[in-house]
């Protein structure tokens, strides 16, 4: 079976096509990885890039991403609504063929003292690789974001990373590196300028003040369009699929008289996640995933 390794890596930028382009040509020029695409957010200033191939591949074309950001973003000038810590902001390695989530693991362990000794960037370790238990939360790690991880990494033995130097790189700031299964990033679009409305629905549903397993969520403005936004991460959505979130957003929002204008997907999604949701709707009887035809022609 060949090896397949998925890597996700988020830059703080989404405005600068030039930088975005520079990063993409490295992955492009690594032997035995795809791109398979990147979508960039002018608001949140933020991109996220998705590319695939063999461990060894993979591992080289997120370092050589990592150290081409390093060079051309600096986070001292760097502004978005997502929340972040360094050019590089977070790099997950993904198990897809062939390998293990431990696989993954061990190649977020080895990028990380890879990037630490040759880019001087401190590096954290989160999800499965997290070598301390509050660090699996992503948002643990980025509490403060980099304005605040500026001071408390030096002075905090709580911040200080898992590889590299107690201080952030001068432009490049802090990366975190993890390994972790398939997630799906999922927006939802609020027909409201009101912020407050987005952070309470995000607090209601998001699992860590009491809301529904398996989602990360955070309310967030996008002023290009005057609205705002409840922004996920669904880490497991076989046992939390997207249209339930979907319908308890949409609840949610009914208490405060605004209504859901769209919602929309970042980067790559699994087939099965967008099956599920169509089920739900469509109220199909008796379907099975095997009346699918692109399933038949796979097989």
């Amino acid at each position: 079976m060949i090896k397949i390794v998925e890597c996700v890596p988020n830059f703080s930028e989404g405005r600068n096509k030039e930088v975005l382009e520079a990063i993409a040509q490295q992955i492009k020029n690594t032997e035995k990885v795809r791109l398979l695409a990147y979508e960039s957010d002018k608001d949140h200033n933020r991109s996220v890039f998705t590319f695939v191939g063999e461990p060894e591949g993979v591992k080289k074309a997120a370092f050589s991403a990592i150290s081409k950001a390093a060079e051309l973003i600096d986070m001292n000038e760097h502004s978005g609504e997502h929340p972040r810590i360094g050019a590089t902001d977070v790099v997950p390695f993904i198990p897809i063929s062939g390998v293990t989530i431990d696989d993954c693991v061990n190649m977020a362990k080895e990028l990380g003292q890879e990037v630490a000794d040759k880019l001087k960037i401190p590096i954290y370790l989160y999800e499965h690789a997290a070598i301390k238990p509050t660090r699996q939360n992503l948002a643990n790690i980025r509490k403060g974001q980099y304005e605040g991880l500026k001071e408390a990494i030096s002075k905090d033995p709580d911040r200080k990373p898992d590889f590299g130097p107690s201080s952030l790189h001068p432009t490049a700031g802090a990366t975190v590196i993890g390994a972790r299964m398939p997630l799906v990033a999922y927006n939802v679009n609020l027909s409201t300028n009101d912020i407050n409305v987005a952070k309470s629905i995000a607090k209601a549903i998001r699992h860590s003040s009491g809301g529904l397993r398996y989602v990360k969520a955070l309310g967030l403005e996008i002023k290009e369009r005057g609205i705002v936004q409840v922004s996920m991460n669904l880490t497991n959505y076989q046992q939390t699929p997207i249209f339930r979130v979907f319908e308890m957003i949409k609840k949610e929002a009914e208490r405060y008289g605004v209504e859901i204008l769209g919602s929309e997907i970042v980067g790559l999604i699994p087939m099965n996640a967008l099956v599920d949701a169509a089920d739900y709707y469509l109220r199909i009887e008796n379907f099975d995933k095997s009346q699918i035809l692109e399933n038949r022609l796979w097989e």
